[in-house]
């Protein structure tokens, strides 16, 4: 039993790893680097099989909680992170992206000077293995009831955004530990659905984009997304019927553009063909998008023609931004 009689820390960060040595120290780092130090970090090893657990041990700071399990999954991680957890606000981190130092304290300031919000979110944008920023991230501001919005396509991004009132995690009992992918869209459906949400708008999350996403995996996600769409355009049947199309022309407009991501190769193409005719199927404006649809065609034979061809093209045209690092010096 853990003794935080002296004090209890405003903030629970929570993060699930399993295999994360190459990236998780930086991480941690985001979290430790904080402006907003009253916090608890909970890192949950997910039965890692490298030395993540060295790792995550090898740093020094009291705010570190690591508890190490069997292997069970994210989501299962999560919500035993949850359950260890005792700030007031909980905010997950996946142990490969990183945070910007004002995130949090950002973020507490947002639901403080809101008091009808439960969840704050910030902007997103991506980086690669060098944490060299990539891409940027949609940044939709939005604020209030934005359950319509984040049905049409999940501008949230991913799981390492929202700071979240920890009792309303809670009545929501988790994240659900039986989908295979896509738990966070369907924990921020939820929340959205009983809950107001608040925006930073500011690019306060990096997230890392892997290079080891398979056709397996992104037909497995596709597979989720449905069924979390599913389940939640039930809870609002007759307003929000007339976008269940949309909601899948964006899904598979994401979906084509992932699987057409770096490495390239014939099976992830053949998997992208297929999402961008179930997005053309769906997409009502289809005419007006002829020329997206004929480019991301155009890349899906040439990628079946001559993959390696395009990923040298692709390595020469790139162009990057300036290191993060210095965001996140001690």
């Amino acid at each position: 039993m853990i003794n935080y009689s002296q004090h209890l820390p405003k903030t629970s960060v929570i993060i699930p790893a399993y295999n994360s040595e190459n990236t998780i120290h930086h991480t941690i780092q985001s979290v430790l680097n904080q402006t907003l130090s009253d916090l608890e970090l909970i890192v949950i090893n997910d039965g890692s099989e490298d030395s993540t657990l060295d790792v995550v041990t090898q740093i020094k700071d009291p705010r570190i909680k690591i508890f190490s399990y069997t292997n069970a999954g994210g989501n299962v991680s999560r919500n035993r992170g949850l359950q260890l957890a005792v700030g007031e606000f909980v905010s997950f981190l996946d142990a490969d992206d990183l945070w910007t130092p004002d995130k949090l304290q950002s973020q507490l300031k947002a639901l403080q000077e809101n008091a009808t919000a439960t969840v704050a979110y910030s902007w997103t944008d991506y980086i690669d293995e060098n944490s060299e920023i990539v891409l940027s991230g949609t940044h939709v501001t939005a604020n209030g009831d934005v359950y319509e919005k984040l049905l049409l396509t999940n501008f949230l991004e991913n799981g390492s955004n929202l700071l979240i009132r920890r009792e309303a995690l809670i009545k929501l009992g988790g994240f659900d530990e039986s989908l295979s992918a896509a738990q966070d869209w369907d924990m921020w459906l939820r929340l959205a659905c009983q809950f107001d949400f608040v925006c930073v708008p500011s690019v306060q999350i990096l997230y890392r984009i892997s290079t080891n996403s398979v056709s397996s995996n992104l037909v497995r996600q596709e597979k989720a997304c449905l069924q979390v769409l599913e389940r939640a355009y039930k809870e609002r049947p007759l307003a929000l019927k007339h976008n269940w199309n949309l909601s899948l022309t964006n899904l598979y407009k994401y979906l084509t553009c992932k699987a057409l991501q770096k490495p390239f190769n014939r099976q992830k193409a053949l998997t992208a063909a297929k999402f961008l005719w179930n997005y053309v199927l769906n997409n009502s404006s289809r005419l007006q998008r002829i020329n997206f649809t004929l480019k991301l065609l155009l890349k899906i034979f040439i990628i079946l023609l001559m993959p390696t061809l395009l990923d040298n093209i692709t390595n020469q045209r790139e162009v990057k931004s300036s290191k993060t690092e210095t965001l996140f010096n001690s």
